[in-house]
Formats: structure tokens, C-alpha cells, sequence
């Protein structure tokens, strides 16, 4: 066959591509590629309702429209963004944020609008080329490599026009295309209803901890009082992050983004100055609580190493008087965060905290020492259970995000010439 290479049922020519596919730039096959704009622009406002504005958060990732998250906007401004209306069809591709996110337009949720943020992809009116295709292909990991080389390194977070103009896609003929989408609609129809049924599988095992919680908490029992935080512990917030005014040794301490529910994430633990007369005041040891006063407030673990650790303003310590007090706030608070309880503590209107005077206040049930043993060995009996369900149903949805850019790299590779039977097997619900 000369410069030819067989492979499955198709033939590769020598520079990689199939026989009857070509490389096309995004600009080749479209009639328009624009963004659009904000309300602002043209003078007006967002509304509570009217036609829909989409965002990026009104996209998953999977390149499905989220209706609750869209704005709105009344028709006068829908006129008025001339630019920004979508038609049938349509392929939105994030160009901010979250780079790549993509979608197609539907006529069910026109008329509609978007903004800067995301790119207009209006393919030309040809039989030749299908949008389903294209959308597919924008989303496939083929484009990877393309972006990272168009963003220009790690401080450009958006791309321009131009560079979505100039991204290269390969284009097998009409039969092809159309050949290609349907084993792909097959398979992430499989893979999308596995997703939503592990994400479902999670929620339950969560909900299942925070029910058993809650039970305990409203139901009470014989000798049961009410206390504040103040009735029971010391609290403190941590030290302020100055460079020009803090002294001593460097330590490492803690922020906001180190603390977990449960747990801490110390892969990323920075250091600051501390003097010798500041590590009463400014340290953890093993059984206190640590709790984010900003950032995500009320987010809180108990400190379980031996060696004690430093930590920022960002940060309350709260040291308990008895040891089982610590482990039975850190459930009540928790629980307190899911149920929305914990928001009545809350100060600020825009960012919010958990201020020491709200700390201070806050009010737990307290159970009796024999009572409130029992019931916190099946309180961690059951967190370690959903911590496990957790690592299981977070490995399957990995798992199937991995299946799904494979799968997409075979399609535009030209190697997807059936459903493999592994698709099956891991989108078994």
C-alpha cells in the first residue's frame, strides 16, 4: 500500500491521519466565532426572571445545562445584545475560568444570551459537517495540549478568539462523523448514568452519618444539658500574618486551607516567625479543635499528633476542659454546618465568619459521660464507614472521567470502531 498503514478497518496515510480525514482549523468550518457581553455593557440589569443568561457555572462538565443556574434578563436587553444571543445549534466553549467547558445550544433553552466568558461557535450551514461532532471533539483531550500552548503559560487564564479560531480539529468524512457520535452518544449515556448513580450512591452514605447525627442531637435524653462554648473551653484565635512586623524563628502553623472536616491537609503547610513567649498562645496540641473563622467558617478538626503545631488568625483553637467534650462539638458542629444551623453564628454580609463572639455563644447538647461515650463510638463507627464508602465512590468517579477522555482520544484518533466492551463493564450500575 505504499505510504499507507492499516489499522483496525481504516488506513492511516503517512502523516498520521486516516484516509478521507483532514486536519481543519476551528475558522475553516464556522460562520462565526464571537462572545458575548454583560447587561452592564448596554445599560441594563440582571432580573429574576425573563429570558436566560448563560454563564459558566450554568455548564457541567459533562456539557449539560444546569437551568436553576441560569441569570436572566428582560427582552429589551436580549434585543439590545445583539452579539450575545444564541441560536440552535450553537457550541459554547469556556474561554475563562474553567478553560474548555462546552455545550450546545438546544431550542429549549432559547431565547437566550451569554457573556464574555464564554465563545460563540456557530458552524457554517453545511451537511458536511456535523455540530454534535465538533462539540465532541472541543471536548476531547486532543485540545489539551492546544490550550496549554495558546494560554501562554500558568498566569494567562483566558484565550482570545483568535486562538479558538486557530485550534485544529480532524474531520473524518459526513458517514464517519456521524458514525463516530453515535458510539459516543451510546457510551456517555452508559458513563454519565454511572456517574449519577455513584454521585447518588455518596449523597446517600452522607446523608445516612448526618441522619444518625441529627437523630441523636434532636432526640436527647435523661440528663442532658445545654452549654456554651465558653462554659466549656478556652478559644483563641491565631496569630496575624505580618512580615514586616513579626519576629523570632520560622514554624510552620496552619491556615484555613490546611483544615478539613475531620482532617487536615498538610501537603501544603507554610511558615512564618514566631517568638519562644507566642507558643502558649499560638499552638495547637493533640486533642485541640481547630476551627476556620473565615474561608469556609465553621470548618473544624481536632489536632491528633503529638507534636504541637502554630497556627494563623485565620484560625480558632478551641481546648476543651474534658477530652470527650472535643470530639462531641466537632459532630455537633458538623452537623450544625449541614443542616444550616451553624449560619446564625455567621457575621458579614458578603464574605461571612465565625467571629471568637459567636464561638463563644454557640450552644451544644451535652449528654452524660457514659451515655456520650456510647454514642461517639458509633458516631466514629460510622464516619470511618462513609469515609470509605467515600474513597470507593470518589476512585469510581475518577475512573469513569478517565473512561471518558479515552474513549474521546480513540474517537478522534480514528480507533473507535466499536462500543468496547470495557465501557460496558465500568458503566454497569
Amino acid at each position: 500500500m505504499g505510504d499507507y498503514v492499516g489499522c483496525d478497518s481504516y488506513w492511516y496515510s503517512g502523516d498520521g491521519l486516516m484516509v478521507g480525514w483532514k486536519t481543519v482549523t476551528i475558522d475553516e468550518i464556522t460562520e462565526l466565532v464571537t462572545k458575548g457581553t454583560t447587561p452592564t455593557s448596554v445599560g441594563y440589569r440582571f432580573t429574576n426572571a425573563g429570558v436566560n443568561f448563560v454563564k459558566i457555572e450554568s455548564i457541567t462538565k459533562n456539557g449539560f445545562f444546569l437551568l436553576n443556574k441560569f441569570a436572566h434578563i428582560d427582552v429589551d436587553c436580549h434585543e439590545s445584545l445583539k452579539r450575545s444571543q444564541l441560536k440552535s445549534g450553537d457550541i459554547l466553549f469556556s474561554i475563562a475560568g474553567a478553560l474548555g467547558r462546552t455545550a450546545q445550544v438546544s431550542p429549549e433553552i432559547l431565547p437566550a444570551n451569554t457573556n464574555q466568558a464564554l465563545a460563540i461557535i456557530r458552524l457554517q450551514p453545511s451537511t458536511e459537517v456535523m455540530p454534535e461532532f465538533v462539540m465532541r471533539a472541543l471536548s476531547s483531550g486532543i485540545l489539551i495540549e492546544q490550550i496549554e500552548k495558546q494560554r501562554g503559560g500558568v498566569a494567562q487564564q483566558n484565550l482570545s478568539l483568535t486562538q479558538v479560531k486557530n485550534f485544529q480539529i480532524p474531520l473524518p468524512p459526513l458517514a464517519e462523523q456521524k458514525r463516530i457520535v453515535a458510539i459516543l452518544d451510546e457510551a456517555f449515556a452508559g458513563i454519565d448514568a454511572a456517574v449519577a448513580n455513584t454521585e447518588n450512591n455518596l449523597a446517600n452514605a452522607r446523608e445516612l452519618f448526618e441522619s444518625y447525627l441529627d437523630g441523636v442531637f434532636t432526640q436527647k435524653g435523661d440528663g442532658w444539658v445545654k452549654k456554651s462554648v465558653s462554659e466549656l473551653a478556652e478559644h483563641c484565635l491565631g496569630k496575624m500574618l505580618d512580615k514586616k512586623k513579626n519576629k523570632g524563628t520560622f514554624k510552620p502553623y496552619l491556615r484555613n486551607l490546611n483544615v478539613r472536616w475531620f482532617d487536615f491537609n498538610l501537603g501544603d503547610v507554610l511558615e512564618m516567625k514566631f517568638e519562644e513567649i507566642e507558643e502558649d498562645r499560638y499552638s495547637a496540641r493533640k486533642g485541640d479543635v481547630l476551627i476556620c473563622e473565615g474561608g469556609y467558617p465553621g470548618r473544624a478538626a481536632i489536632w491528633p499528633h503529638e507534636e504541637t503545631i502554630y497556627f494563623q488568625k485565620a484560625l480558632h483553637r478551641v481546648r476543651f476542659k474534658e477530652v470527650l467534650h472535643s470530639q462531641w462539638f466537632l459532630f455537633y458542629l458538623y452537623l450544625s454546618d449541614k443542616n444550616g444551623n451553624l449560619r446564625q453564628y455567621f457575621t458579614g454580609a458578603g464574605i461571612q465568619h465565625f467571629t471568637g463572639q459567636s464561638l463563644k455563644r454557640f450552644v451544644l447538647p451535652i449528654a452524660p459521660n457514659a451515655a456520650m461515650e456510647n454514642q461517639l463510638e458509633k458516631f466514629e463507627y460510622l464516619h470511618a464507614e462513609t469515609q470509605r464508602l467515600e474513597a470507593i465512590y470518589q476512585q469510581k468517579l475518577e475512573s469513569l472521567a478517565e473512561l471518558k477522555q479515552s474513549i474521546l482520544q480513540k474517537a478522534f484518533a480514528g480507533e473507535l470502531t466499536t462500543l468496547p466492551v470495557k465501557i460496558r463493564e465500568e458503566t454497569a450500575v
